[in-house]
Order: C-alpha cells, then structure tokens, then sequence
C-alpha cells in the first residue's frame, strides 16, 4: 500500500497498518491517531442478500448522508481497495499531506463537485490512477 500511496502523491508522513484483532491488547498496537479503518472481509451469500436488501431500502426509503461525506459508486472490477483508499484519503483530506504534482490530490479536486456515479466514471478514465493500481495488481498487491 505503501507504494501504490507514493506512487498517487501522498506524503509518507501517514502510513497504514494491520489490525490483527478487535481486543484491547492488539488494538493498542495501532499507532494513534487513527483516521479510517479499512475491513477486509469475504463476500457471502448472506453478505449479498443484506446488500440486496439494502440497496432496495435506500431506493425505496432514501437515505440521508452528509455532504461533507466523500462516496464514490465502484464500476471497475476487482479494485475495492483502492475505492476503499480513495474513500479513507478523501474523507480526511483536511489531514492529509500530498506532494506538489499529486495526481490523487488532483483527482479529488476535479470530482469533489460530482455524484458518486460521475466519481465513478471520471475514476476510469483516470490514467494515472489506473495505471498505479494495475501495477500494484499486477504486483500481487490485489490479493
């Protein structure tokens, strides 16, 4: 991750590391502050169902969300991760540091103003980010 960061323009003076566990003793090994948490977890046929239902209930119901949120729908196959970095930097970009030519400072300038959806499709055609998260792909950073 570490890398694939550098790579996007963001200074190293914020780093991301493993939770091993939710216990008090291993959550204490969590360098402080703490911005986002990031879950890495299987997708499910109970999981599915819950999204389903969800997604339904919001179409249905609505849903109130903030503007100050940062959200973007994902439409590129097996990049989760980095929609989930995107969403962790984007929500604390008013911590965050990024050197001059950052292409991922640039990115959440253009599309701060945009839907979700339209974050979605300006994301593919992207190229800088593109280009970094295939090469992570392609580095087993994916898995």
């Amino acid at each position: 991750i570490f890398q694939f960061l550098k790579q996007l323009g963001i200074h190293p003076n914020w780093q991301f590391v493993d939770v091993y566990g939710m216990e008090p003793e291993l959550l204490s090994m969590v360098p402080r502050p703490v911005c986002a948490v990031l879950l890495l977890f299987p997708i499910t046929e109970k999981y599915e169902t819950f999204r389903t239902e969800e997604e339904e209930r919001i179409k249905t119901k609505g849903q109130d969300v903030k503007s100050s949120v940062y959200f973007m729908k994902q439409t590129i196959n097996n990049a989760c991760g980095t929609i989930g970095l995107i969403h962790a930097i984007a929500n604390n970009r008013d911590k965050m540091n990024f050197e001059t030519n950052s292409s991922l400072k640039k990115f959440l300038e253009d599309s701060l103003s945009m839907t979700p959806e339209e974050r979605a499709k300006y994301l593919e055609t992207y190229e800088a980010i593109r280009v970094t998260h295939e090469s992570s792909a392609h580095e087993g950073q994916t898995e």
